[in-house]
């Protein structure tokens, strides 16, 4: 097999990874609770990703993108851990892992009005079809029901908040970062941060025991391999393989990541979610396809 197929099979990869964290972080937040789970987890990812990635030095970082590349991931991050930990089910947290999902459509959109991305007139109803599909996953067994959606995000506006302020902080990420980090990845350093935040955030509310059955241990090592592995995958995938066929399969991640999700929290979803679910692809690809004559490599979690 060619080194080109190796790389985009890599890369697939690391988007099946992506697919399952939402269920596996989860998972571990249930068994270990949401701050203390989450630090665990991000403090094995780190391990993994200087395994498997490695390390630049912070000095041979550009300063803006230590700087902002650092906050704005480090805040995606909690924001992403604490919304899936937060949710009241696992419903919920399927739910709140969707509407982290707008980030792919919001990049692009920043995209075009911050980076100076060419785009056509696909993007309006792109962007409109990603959020009608948001609306359509909250609405509950009706569908699109906009009293069930407010009823819904009340019920727990603090999941439903973090979820999608994550999903706006990606976006910025990536827009940012593409202009100031200079071939740079400082992925691993800024995991390690997420890990140091958490755990302060732990001591700063008491701590509280972390009991480690097998079932935590092994949930634990699913998600940190999922993050820190999934990262390594997507960067040779990236560097060495078809960027056009990730590029579209990333895209697919929210259906990928609901079916998972289901699976690994054994909860049935509906048919409403499921087209819901299908409307956010379905409006980011749209947004990919406003912008094919300059393509943006989309960044995933």
């Amino acid at each position: 097999m060619k080194n080109t197929n190796k790389a985009t099979l890599t890369g697939l990869g690391a988007i099946l990874l992506w697919s399952s964290i939402i269920g596996l972080i989860r998972n571990v937040t249930d068994l270990l609770g949401p701050t203390g789970g989450a630090a665990m987890m991000y403090s094995v990812a780190s391990v993994f990703l200087l395994l498997s990635v490695g390390c630049t030095r912070p000095s041979e970082f550009p300063r803006r993108y230590l700087l902002w590349g650092s906050l704005l991931f480090v805040t995606y991050e909690l924001c992403l851990a604490l919304s899936i930990g937060y949710a009241s089910t696992a419903r919920q947290a399927i739910e709140v892992g969707m509407v982290n999902y707008l980030w792919p459509t919001v990049t692009i959109v920043a995209a075009i009005v911050f980076n100076g991305q060419k785009s056509n007139f696909l993007i309006v109803p792109g962007f409109l079809l990603s959020v009608a599909g948001i609306s359509w996953v909250l609405g509950g067994e009706q569908g699109f029901d906009l009293a069930g959606t407010v009823a819904n995000v009340r019920g727990n506006p603090l999941s439903y908040g973090l979820a999608f302020a994550g999903a706006v902080i990606w976006a910025a990420y990536c827009t940012v970062t593409a202009r100031i980090a200079q071939g740079k990845n400082g992925v691993t350093l800024f995991f390690i941060l997420v890990s140091v935040s958490l755990w302060i955030k732990y001591l700063l509310q008491g701590g509280g025991p972390m009991v480690f059955t097998v079932e935590a241990v092994i949930y634990l090592l699913l998600a940190a391999g999922a993050m820190g592995f999934g990262y390594g995958a997507w960067n040779v995938g990236i560097l060495h393989g078809n960027v056009t066929i990730l590029a579209g399969a990333s895209y697919f991640i929210p259906v990928l990541s609901a079916a998972l999700s289901s699976l690994l929290l054994r909860t049935p979803l509906s048919l409403a979610f499921w087209q819901g679910s299908a409307m956010v692809c379905g409006g980011a690809i749209l947004c990919w396809l406003a912008t094919r004559a300059r393509r943006i490599k989309p960044v995933s979690t």
